[in-house]
């Protein structure tokens, strides 16, 4: 019932910004929040942001230092993650998932996408 649909990665230089979306097209009593999630190559899954669809509180990984934000469109079951300043370090698969927490483990979440390539030239 719960199905995620990604969109927004792509190659970008040191600096620029991309802007990822995140559609859910089933929703569930289980799915109180929606988070982002990224995985570079060899190493592990790393959380990025997460946002409660009600009430719209938010939480940040320690590396975003300000550059990306999380935002919302309840009536259309969407994510959008903006990502400016970008920088080599930031390429990875980046992953949406619907979840019951905004907390950062990966426990929490239940629902994943595909995943969608961002990559960072220098």
């Amino acid at each position: 019932q719960v199905h995620l649909v990604e969109s927004g990665g792509g190659l970008v230089q040191a600096g620029g910004s991309l802007r990822l979306s995140c559609a859910d097209s089933g929703r569930t009593v289980s799915s109180a929040s929606m988070g982002w999630f990224r995985q570079a190559p060899g190493k592990e899954r790393e959380f990025v942001a997460a946002i409660y669809w009600s009430g719209g509180r938010t939480n940040y990984g320690d590396f975003v230092k300000g550059r990306f934000t999380i935002s919302k469109v309840n009536a259309e079951n969407t994510v959008y993650l903006q990502m400016n300043s970008l920088k080599p370090e930031d390429t990875a698969l980046y992953y949406c998932a619907g979840g019951r927490s905004i907390e950062p483990s990966e426990g929490w979440y239940d629902f994943w996408g595909q995943g969608t390539q961002v990559t960072i030239s220098s």
